[in-house]
């Protein structure tokens, strides 16, 4: 690798570069998912062992030194004990990240069969929902006008917040993946006032317009006669069963991944083409 600068007997190429950058956004990630938990203490502690194992090896403290190896030699199996939690969350922060959600298989079953099951149950007891879906293209700005929860994806939670006397039961509730990511967001609402003659609520032209300006899927609950109804691309489906529903958002969602992946592939290629490579 060819040399960018020498400082003293060392010289620093540019793999140098992008291998201290890496490391540097590896600590800082590291940092910030353990900042403000007593695991940032214990982590600074392993820290300042290492230190002083470093130290006491180029002093030559022999006795010093090897009680202090002793500790750094274990330290990997500490780190796994202590920081179980962190380490789980990092995780599933690396999960959420789009371009690794592109290598797992993931065909939308468990959110279509969790949502079309809370949808049921809500309408059987007459209980009004809308939630939005995201599919190609992210509504951060729209779930910010929400309160941002990212609670894992359930039945019981849908439920919880949609019943009637819940401080979130009013607005909409924003699914990312597996993820409720917000709720009580406030959505556009549609111009269209009816749809084949029936009066429009102002839930159902809600969720008719996010769905005319994003690329979501909104299943709406009426609270009046407990129908469940599902808006796309500007259209308005009613009169859905469970398994309708069922069927309806699997292959919507299972579709949407597929375009996605073929989207930035044909993306990839025609930057490929345009610069002659």
């Amino acid at each position: 690798m060819t040399e960018i600068f020498k400082i003293g007997f060392i010289s620093v190429s540019l793999l140098d570069i992008i291998d201290i950058v890496l490391v540097t956004l590896i600590f800082y990630k590291v940092y910030s998912v353990i900042r403000a938990t007593i695991a940032a203490q214990i982590f600074y502690g392993m820290i300042l062992v290492l230190i002083l194992a470093l130290l006491a090896q180029a002093a030559n403290f022999k006795a010093l030194g090897w009680l202090l190896k002793l500790l750094s030699d274990i330290w990997v199996i500490a780190f796994v004990i202590l920081f179980q939690p962190e380490i789980r969350r990092l995780l599933v922060l690396i999960g959420r990240n789009p371009f690794v959600r592109m290598f797992i298989k993931n065909d939308g079953a468990n959110v279509a069969d969790v949502i079309s099951e809370a949808a049921f149950e809500l309408a059987q007891h007459q209980h009004g929902a809308l939630i939005v879906i995201e599919r190609s293209v992210g509504i951060r700005g729209v779930a910010e006008t929400g309160e941002i929860i990212n609670a894992r994806l359930s039945k019981n939670l849908l439920r919880s917040i949609f019943f009637p006397r819940s401080a979130y039961h009013d607005g909409a509730v924003i699914v990312n993946n597996e993820t409720v990511e917000a709720v009580r967001c406030t959505l556009p609402l549609s111009s269209e006032t009816s749809v084949n003659g029936v009066e429009l609520g102002m839930r159902h032209r809600a969720g008719l317009g996010i769905s005319e300006q994003t690329d979501v899927i909104s299943v709406i609950v009426s609270e009046e006669t407990g129908s469940i109804s599902v808006a796309e691309k500007g259209e308005l489906k009613s009169g859905l069963s469970k398994e309708g529903l069922r069927n309806y958002l699997f292959n919507a969602i299972t579709v949407s991944r597929k375009n996605g992946l073929k989207n930035i592939l044909s993306a990839v290629k025609k930057n490929k083409f345009s610069t002659g490579e």
